[in-house]
C-alpha cells in the first residue's frame, strides 16, 4: 500500500505545535542543540538566497522575453498592475489596523543572545555575491538571453534553474519545519511565543478577508469590460480556487482555471494564452499576503518601516513574483532576498516569514488563480476590439 506523504503545510503546522510544547520541557542543551542546527542551516540559507534569485529570475526573464508581442505585452502590465494593486492595498490596510492590533515585542535579536540557548559553535558560509548583485545580474542574463539567437546558454541557465529548483525542493522545503520547529521551541524558552501566536493570528484573519475584498475587486473590473454580473463570473471560478485550496500550486490547478475561463465566455486562443502566462506572471494574492506579514512583524520587533521603504520593496516584489516557481511556498522563496536587502529581515525574521506564509500558502495560490480569469476576460475584451 503506498505511504500518502504529508504535505508542506501539514508539516509546518506540526513543527509549530511541537515546538511550543516542547519549549515548556525540554532542557537547556537539547535546546541549545537545536539553536545549532538553526545557525548551520540560517547560513545555509543566507548561501541560497542570491542562487535562487540568480537561478529562478534569469530564466523567467529570459522566458518572458522571447514570447514578444502585444498579447504578451498587455498581460505582462496588467498581471503587474493587478500585483501591485495588491501589494499597495496590503500596505495600507495594514498601517490602518496593525498598529491597533499588534502590540512591539521583544526583537527576535535580544532572544537570541540568551545564554540557554546559544548555539555549541557555528559555522560561516558567507555567501558568493550579495542579494542586489544577484538581482542586477540576473536581470542582466535574463535580458541578454532573450536577445540571443543561440540556445546554447539559455541551456545551461535551465540547468541551473533545475539545480536550484533541487536545492528548494530537496533541501531547503524537507528541512525547513526542523527550522521551525527550532524557532518556536527557542521562543518558548525564552517567553516570546505567545505574542507571536497572537500576531499569527489576527494576521490571518485580516488577509483572508482582504484576498475575498481582492477577488471581489478584480471581478468587478472585468465585469464593466465584459458587462455581466461579477458574482455570477466569480462564482465560475469556484472550482479553480478550491482546487487551488489542495495543491498550493498556481502551476498545478491551471487546466482547472482554464476550463473554467472558457465557461465564462473567454475564447480558447486567450484563455490558452493568458492562464498559463499568468500562473507564473500573476501572484497578487502572494503579494498581498507577504506585504502584510512583513509589515505585521516589523511592527511586532519594532524595526523602521516607512511609505518609501515599502514602495520599493512592493515594486520589487512585484517583479520577483514572475521567478517564483510552482511549488507549495514558491513565492515566499523567490522573496527572501529582497526581504533581506531592502527590510533588513535577519534569518529568525525570515524563518517567521516562511512559517506565516505557508500556513495561508493555499488561500493565496487560490487567490491568485482565480484572479487568472479576471485578468483573461479583461484581455479577451480589449483583443476582441482591437
Amino acid at each position: 500500500m503506498k505511504i500518502k506523504r504529508i504535505g508542506l503545510l501539514p508539516r509546518i503546522i506540526i513543527a509549530i505545535m511541537l515546538g511550543i510544547i516542547s519549549g515548556y520541557f525540554l532542557p537547556s542543551p537539547i535546546v541549545r542543540l537545536f539553536s545549532t542546527f538553526n545557525g548551520l542551516f540560517s547560513e545555509l540559507l543566507g548561501f541560497s538566497i542570491p542562487l535562487i534569485i540568480l537561478g529562478l529570475v534569469t530564466v523567467a526573464i529570459a522566458d518572458i522575453g522571447n514570447r514578444a508581442g502585444k498579447l504578451l505585452l498587455i498581460t505582462v502590465l496588467i498581471a503587474y498592475g493587478a500585483t501591485l494593486f495588491s501589494g499597495f492595498l496590503s500596505y495600507f490596510v495594514g498601517q490602518s489596523v496593525f498598529p491597533m492590533l499588534i502590540t512591539p515585542g521583544v526583537p527576535l535579536e535580544i532572544a537570541k543572545q540568551s545564554e540557554s540557548i546559544l548555539p555549541y559553535f557555528s559555522v560561516a558560509i558567507p555567501p558568493l555575491m550579495s542579494v542586489m548583485t544577484s538581482l542586477v545580474l540576473a536581470f542582466t542574463l535574463g535580458l541578454g538571453l532573450a536577445s540571443l539567437q543561440s540556445n546554447a546558454l539559455k541551456e545551461v541557465a535551465r540547468d541551473f534553474q533545475d539545480i536550484i529548483l533541487l536545492l528548494i525542493n530537496s533541501v531547503i522545503l524537507p528541512v525547513l519545519p526542523i527550522y521551525i520547529f527550532g524557532i518556536f521551541l527557542s521562543m518558548t524558552s525564552t517567553g516570546q511565543v505567545y505574542s507571536i501566536l497572537i500576531v499569527f493570528i489576527k494576521i490571518i484573519g485580516i488577509i483572508f478577508f482582504l484576498h475575498i475584498f481582492l477577488l471581489i475587486f478584480q471581478y468587478s473590473i472585468a465585469a464593466l469590460f465584459v458587462k455581466r454580473n461579477p458574482f455570477k463570473l466569480l462564482g465560475r471560478m469556484m472550482p479553480a480556487y478550491f482546487t487551488a485550496l489542495g495543491t498550493q500550486s498556481s502551476a498545478a490547478t491551471i487546466p482547472v482555471t482554464l476550463e473554467q475561463t472558457k465557461k465564462n465566455g473567454v475564447s480558447a486562443d486567450i484563455a490558452g494564452f493568458v492562464i498559463p502566462l499568468c500562473a507564473t506572471i500573476h501572484l497578487s494574492g502572494s503579494t498581498l499576503k507577504i506585504v502584510a506579514c512583513a509589515l505585521a512583524l516589523m511592527i511586532m520587533q519594532g524595526m523602521p518601516h516607512d511609505f518609501p521603504m515599502f514602495a520599493g520593496f512592493i515594486f520589487m516584489l512585484g517583479i520577483t513574483m514572475v521567478a517564483a516557481p510552482g511549488v507549495p511556498g514558491g513565492a515566499i522563496m523567490a522573496a527572501l532576498g529582497i526581504l533581506q536587502s531592502i527590510l533588513g529581515f535577519d534569518q529568525s525574521a525570515q524563518a517567521l516569514m516562511i512559517a506565516l506564509y505557508i500556513a495561508m500558502d493555499s488561500f493565496g495560490t487560490a487567490c491568485n488563480v482565480t484572479g487568472d480569469g479576471a485578468i483573461a476576460l479583461i484581455i479577451d475584451k480589449i483583443m476582441k476590439k482591437a
